[in-house]
């Protein structure tokens, strides 16, 4: 588990061979002439003059690699290939103090990013200040960022002040170089007083504050009756642990669960989980030698200080701030501080965690870039492009997602997918669908959208590809987001592809040959009224007809059912808007949302957001069929002619609402349409077996 070599440039060139072994050995390597770009620290251990970066001349061979760069769906980010073990190795071995100042480090695992304009990731490291606290998530951030690590060496006696000047100083250089490029702070812990320190003195520059667990709240941490005694406890006197465990450590258990497979029995579970906390065990009493009492004292200072300076400037912050705050945090009322930050920062967003501990970054289930990406945080320019800076979903997120969270709602869904050849027959699989976009997909909005997690799946599973949708604007907006903001369902759907629906954005994705999904019904599809289901509530105009014909998009008319027998609809909107309270919060969201079709007249254009109650049902099946593909290549004609423009729609529509049809005549022929049935079956086959279905 590789280290850098944490020295200033000078000292690097002339570090003797065994400290240089050792820091081979760990993987990290020294931000030098080797990097993209360069800060080296003066003795006093604030930042001084960057070394330059050196333009290289490209060959051919340089070139054909950089083409290749970016990232397919389902690529192996590294994510949980590294133990909480990895992190006490590292911070052991970084933590033998040399003598120099604070400075930044690459750590090796993180590689060079896969994607092209990267933006800057700078990590701010919590008390311990050994900077290994992204351990866990080096080789996943390392695909998309540019990740440096700031190392605080053990009897470093740098003020806030000057550390803030380390990092004020490699900011302004790199904004030097690259004014549109953005920078991500994360700051966790104390690291998070300096990030909003930094940022409430560079307004002017574009940064992204993602603070963990922010030590903000320090004056109202519980330990503070207990600090005046450690500080007059002897320095040989080890009580001093189980106070610095409270400042490295969060939840042991989470802790320990991290890396061990989701698909073991209960009894192997738990072995794995007893076999890794005895292994933590004999680690704990070598956190002294990492952070001795002096030091843990001094930084208790640097603790005070950096909160009180962060928070005296907290509304200078203009940048876009992201909180990460656990729930179960002993050390800080992280909870409380969310709730207070949320409100004092110009524009912050929570995501809360509420059974971890302060140590998020080091717990079982916490995957920084997945959240940054469900947040629509990532970024490689001043404005965020949903077109071009979506990351795809990689395989350990895959499995996070319809291996664990969605597994049993698929299980109980038992959902049938279905093609159709170009020669009309129907077969269960997606093979008739075609392998390269652009790809239109066009279809019935279920209720709440709850079709659209197989379909992703299944897609991603079967064809290697992310379908992104179509979605209205509200899905990604942060207005009726809390300070409470648990990750969520709508996170799921920005990670899964999921970007608002504007022409600009579909003729873009067509323009780079992606497969697109659109709901032409909409909101008043997806929130339809009591015995309306199965019932389309599309618009007069062919509003994406006329693009796929410019773009010779094959569009595939699709149908899926299943709802009835999923969900039964107690109050729907009519019956809402007849309750005082509930008819007053509709207007009131609905004042505020982003409006998608107020110019359409009609029931059709009755875009209203709410939600309706619903009441689950025993689950039955969904079962869904993709139509014949409709070829537009060549029917340019269609740009301009709008009445032929209109037929092509209403043929789609037609042909919609017979796959429907279809589907519901169907099902009645499948002898294992009962969860009775299909759960007799996956018993004696096995859950992972295909269950059957009628004949198409």
């Amino acid at each position: 588990m590789p280290v850098a070599a944490l020295h200033p440039l000078p000292a690097v060139v002339g570090a003797g061979r065994r400290r240089d072994r050792r820091h081979r050995r760990f993987g990290l390597r020294a931000s030098s002439l080797e990097s993209p770009s360069v800060a080296s620290t003066a003795l006093n251990g604030v930042a001084g003059a960057p070394v330059e970066r050196k333009e290289k001349v490209k060959d051919d061979a340089a070139v054909e690699e950089e083409e290749k760069k970016g990232l397919d769906a389902l690529y192996d980010d590294g994510f949980g290939g590294v133990t909480v073990k990895d992190y006490f190795a590292a911070a052991k071995a970084v933590s033998r103090d040399d003598g120099g100042p604070p400075r930044w480090f690459c750590p090796v695992e993180c590689g060079r990013p896969a994607v092209d304009d990267s933006p800057l990731l700078l990590f701010l490291p919590g008390t311990d200040g050994i900077g290994m606290g992204l351990i866990l998530h080096h080789k996943s951030l390392g695909k998309v960022f540019e990740v440096r690590c700031l190392h605080i060496p053990v009897n470093d006696r740098t003020p806030f002040e000057g550390l803030l000047q380390t990092v004020e100083n490699t900011i302004k250089h790199e904004h030097d170089l690259s004014p549109n490029r953005p920078m991500y702070l994360v700051g966790d812990s104390f690291g998070g007083c300096l990030a909003v320190a930094v940022a409430a003195r560079n307004p002017q520059i574009d940064l992204l504050l993602i603070l963990v667990n922010p030590a903000t709240s320090f004056a109202k941490t519980p330990l503070q009756p207990i600090l005046p005694l450690l500080e007059s406890m002897p320095s040989a006197f080890h009580v001093t642990v189980p106070y610095l465990l409270s400042f490295v450590m969060g939840d042991p258990l989470k802790m320990a669960s991290v890396s061990i497979e989701n698909n073991l029995s209960p009894p192997e579970t738990l072995q794995k989980l007893s076999d890794s906390l005895t292994s933590m065990l004999p680690l704990l009493s070598e956190l002294a030698d990492i952070i001795p009492r002096d030091t843990l004292l001094w930084k208790l200072k640097l603790l005070k200080a950096g909160a009180a300076y962060a928070n005296s400037r907290l509304r200078a912050v203009q940048a876009e701030v992201l909180l990460l705050a656990s729930g179960s945090d002993n050390l800080l009322p992280s909870g409380d501080e969310a709730d207070r930050l949320f409100k004092a920062l110009k524009n912050c967003r929570v995501r809360y965690f509420k059974d971890n501990g302060h140590t998020l970054l080091l717990e079982d289930g916490v995957n920084l870039l997945s959240v940054i990406k469900g947040a629509n945080m990532y970024r490689r320019g001043r404005q965020r492009d949903f077109v071009t800076d979506y990351l795809p979903p990689t395989l350990s997120e895959f499995k996070k997602t319809f291996d664990e969270d969605h597994k049993l709602f698929h299980l109980a869904l038992s959902p049938v997918m279905m093609s159709t050849l170009k020669n009309g027959k129907i077969v269960r699989s997606l093979s008739g669908i075609p392998d390269k976009g652009p790809v239109l997909f066009v279809g019935y909005h279920a209720l709440m959208g709850i079709e659209l997690s197989p379909l992703y799946e299944e897609f991603l599973r079967e064809k290697k590809k992310i379908v992104r949708g179509l979605a209205h604007p509200i899905l990604f907006g942060t207005k009726f987001e809390s300070s409470r903001q648990e990750l969520s369902r709508l996170d799921t759907v920005s990670m899964y592809g999921g970007l608002p629906v504007t022409p600009i954005n579909m003729y873009r994705l067509f323009e780079r040959n992606e497969f697109v999904l659109l709901y032409p019904g909409g909101v008043r599809e997806a929130l339809h009224r009591k015995n309306e289901e199965y019932k389309l509530f599309w618009p007069d105009q062919p509003e994406f007809v006329r693009m796929a014909a410019r773009f010779g998009v094959t569009v595939i008319p699709f149908g899926c059912v299943g709802e009835d027998d999923v969900l039964e609809l107690v109050l729907d909107y009519n019956d809402q808007k007849n309750i005082p309270g509930l008819r007053e919060w509709i207007e009131s969201i609905n004042k505020e949302a982003d409006r998608v079709r107020d110019s359409v007249k009609g029931e059709d254009g009755n875009q209203d957001m709410h939600l309706p109650a619903l009441l689950p049902k025993v689950p039955g099946r969904f079962y869904y069929l993709f139509g014949k593909p409709i070829e537009m290549k060549g029917m340019n004609n269609l740009v301009r002619d709008r009445k032929s423009a209109n037929d092509v729609y209403l043929r789609i529509k037609s042909e919609v609402e017979e796959i429907i049809s279809y589907l519901k005549r169907k099902r009645e022929e499948d002898p294992y349409r009962s969860i009775a049935q299909r759960a007799l079956y996956q018993a004696t086959w096995g859950v992972s077996a295909q269950v059957p279905t009628f004949e198409p």
